[in-house]
């Protein structure tokens, strides 16, 4: 299993008595956080401790509970950071077409390394969340709603802008997504035998499906 969390941040060794403080506390949440992901990728949420996660990231558990009170918002601020491989959002207007722009947004143009690694995330996080609500939580707070907010806002700017017609852009927002990552994330068994080339064309399609549904062109608009 790919055990990069796409943050690119390698473990540093832990500091020494008397050595300064080479990181400050946002630099030092991003580490533990990008550190962390892989001890949740190798062993799961149920299977992580605290003072596992302090142990790999080489920090005083004291230095970890004051950056992270809990697991849980240690969860949670993986699921945000993992909310940014999954919608490039905010994104600034630009002179891209509709289907160009959410093509970027929805990162259709990503590698099949950094796919990978987004869809292990995918698999950890609902792996257990049957077992552990607070995983659904998570999600909901630190990476659904967020992401549909950022979308729906660039939506509504597209129909200020006159690109797209007007629609509730929550609602656009939500239907959109429901389309591109119902193939995108594996939600259902005869998804395994798709290609990543056949999910990338599905998610295309569902593109043009919306923006057909939202075209400025819509007969009896």
């Amino acid at each position: 299993m790919d055990s990069d969390c796409g943050l690119g941040t390698a473990p540093a060794q832990p500091r020494g008595p008397g050595r300064p403080k080479q990181r400050t506390d946002d630099q030092e949440r991003r580490r533990i956080v990008a550190v962390a992901c892989e001890l949740f990728l190798d062993v799961g949420y149920g299977g992580t401790t605290m003072d596992a996660v302090a142990a790999r990231c080489g920090v005083s558990k004291k230095t970890l509970y004051r950056l992270f009170p809990a697991k849980t918002d240690l969860f949670g601020a993986m699921i945000a950071d993992h909310r940014r491989t999954m919608l490039a959002l905010p994104r600034p207007d630009d002179a891209l077409s509709p289907a160009q722009a959410l093509a970027h947004i929805f990162r259709l143009d990503i590698d099949e390394v950094e796919n990978r690694q987004r869809l292990a995330f995918i698999r950890l996080a609902t792996a257990d969340a049957d077992r552990f609500p607070e995983i659904g939580t998570a999600i909901t707070q630190e990476g659904a709603e967020p992401a549909r907010r950022l979308l729906a806002d660039w939506l509504e700017r597209q129909q200020q802008r006159g690109i797209l017609r007007a629609f509730p852009p929550e609602t656009a927002a939500r239907m959109l997504m429901d389309m591109v990552f119902s193939v995108m994330v594996k939600r259902f068994p005869g998804d395994n035998l798709l290609t990543r080339e056949a999910r990338v064309a599905h998610a295309r399609q569902c593109i043009d499906v919306f923006l057909h549904g939202l075209g400025r062109t819509v007969p009896g608009d």
